[in-house]
């Protein structure tokens, strides 16, 4: 017997999500959290396309009362440090659902967790998954540490896994495969007092450029007087032959870009310089017998456009929607539970192309637009999050500047996993 319908491993945006939803449809839900108490996590920029899979979750009303700073833009700074104009997420929908928030993860991720509880999911923080547990070729359960307990073997008929990247089965499994021309580095802290605009503009998310355009600092307005700033560049010129020190390449980084300096001038920085790097991979696969890949767990995409959030809720509802259909079907199998993989899959490829446009040495958005104004829509529903937007033609006219790479391949999910050893 199962002692559960599903457990979540992992309970940041898009496991939360996942198990949210499948909780609302009555299925019996154990989402296991690794950290006892909520972290610090970049990621703080969200995308306006978050909106539908917010109220989907009945997140809405803690999202409108919270303290986070409202986002109805992003705009761009080139390596002159001449500013693009905003690109405002109202131009294509005038609701509601175009605005969005700037959060302090932490805080956003406890929400999230607060609101899968009172919607019916068990969930246990301080708890360490060892391993998912396999029959051949199925998933069957997880082998955890539950806080206070000796670790044991929890049952259940479908494994999520949105173990972020740690990226738990993907690793097991041999799926996890990096973007070799996204290897890039960040450097990233928190300062208070910065300046920020003024109206509507006060919580938008800045693109900045720095002089030699060799990389590009994010600027994103926070609660409580805060600004999160971080600068992203290819590993071989960010972090080889440079200081050890993520203090001093920031500064260096800093003094490259005339246009961060004087909203920088007087602040003071929070805590000290933290780095990251490598970050983007896809999984090539999604699911597979009793499993599903949710958010970071599948892959990650460069920070370029924030769409790491979006990107993380979306999967996790649309693999509720995937493993629900599946269980009422009594088929818990790769093919059903990864249903919804090549929408998902072709949505994250569109943002990648993005991320690829951006890194191209000539490209700019003003350059692009100025010969293909028609396509200004088409760039701000991305921009938006709006990946299954219709963008017929977009990447045709975008072909003249930027060389994009073939598209990351999605095995069917009915395929057998590559399992080392014996069966477990």
């Amino acid at each position: 017997m199962m002692d559960y319908d599903v457990i979540t491993i992992g309970g940041g945006p898009g496991g939360a999500a996942a198990a949210t939803l499948l909780a609302r449809h009555g299925r019996r839900v154990l989402l296991l959290e690794r950290s006892r108490t909520p972290r610090f996590k970049i990621g703080e920029s969200l995308m306006p396309a978050t909106y539908g899979t917010l109220e989907r979750l009945g997140m809405l009303p803690r999202m409108r009362a919270s303290h986070f700073p409202r986002k109805y833009s992003v705009q761009f700074f080139n390596k002159t440090g001449r500013a693009s104009i905003p690109f405002y997420f109202a131009e294509t929908d005038p609701t509601e659902s175009s605005q969005t928030w700037q959060v302090l993860r932490s805080e956003f991720d406890a929400l999230l967790l607060d609101n899968a509880r009172e919607r019916g999911v068990e969930v246990l923080r301080g708890a360490l998954v060892k391993d998912v547990l396999f029959e051949g070729e199925r998933a069957v359960g997880v082998l955890a540490e539950l806080p206070g307990e000796e670790e044991r073997e929890i049952r259940c008929r479908v494994v999520v896994d949105a173990s972020g990247q740690s990226a738990l089965l993907a690793r097991k499994l041999g799926l996890r495969q990096p973007d070799p021309e996204l290897r890039k580095a960040a450097y990233f802290t928190h300062f208070q007092g910065a300046l920020r605009d003024p109206g509507i503009d006060e919580g938008a998310t800045l693109v900045i450029r720095t002089r030699e355009a060799k990389s590009w600092f994010w600027y994103i307005p926070l609660p409580d007087d805060r600004v999160s700033v971080g600068v992203v560049g290819s590993l071989d010129y960010l972090v080889a032959g440079r200081p050890a020190d993520p203090q001093q390449v920031f500064e260096e980084e800093v003094d490259r870009c005339p246009a961060l300096q004087p909203r920088l001038a007087g602040a003071t920085q929070v805590f000290p310089v933290q780095a990251t790097r490598d970050f983007s991979y896809r999984s090539s696969r999604i699911a597979g017998d009793g499993w599903v890949l949710v958010g970071d767990a599948f892959g990650f995409l460069d920070p370029i456009y924030s769409s790491g959030v979006l990107l993380a809720l979306k999967s996790g509802e649309l693999a509720a929607d995937s493993i629900h259909a599946a269980l009422a079907a009594g088929d818990p199998s790769g093919v059903r539970l990864g249903a919804h993989g090549p929408r998902f899959s072709a949505g994250m490829e569109a943002m990648r192309k993005l991320v690829y446009a951006f890194y191209e040495q000539d490209f700019s958005f003003a350059k692009f637009l100025s010969r293909h104004p028609e396509h200004r829509l088409n760039v701000i529903h991305l921009l938006v999050g709006n990946v299954e937007h219709p963008i017929d033609g977009l990447f045709d006219a975008m072909s003249w500047m930027v060389r994009f790479p073939a598209e990351a391949p999605l095995l069917p999910a009915g395929e057998p996993a590559n399992l080392p050893g014996a069966a477990r």
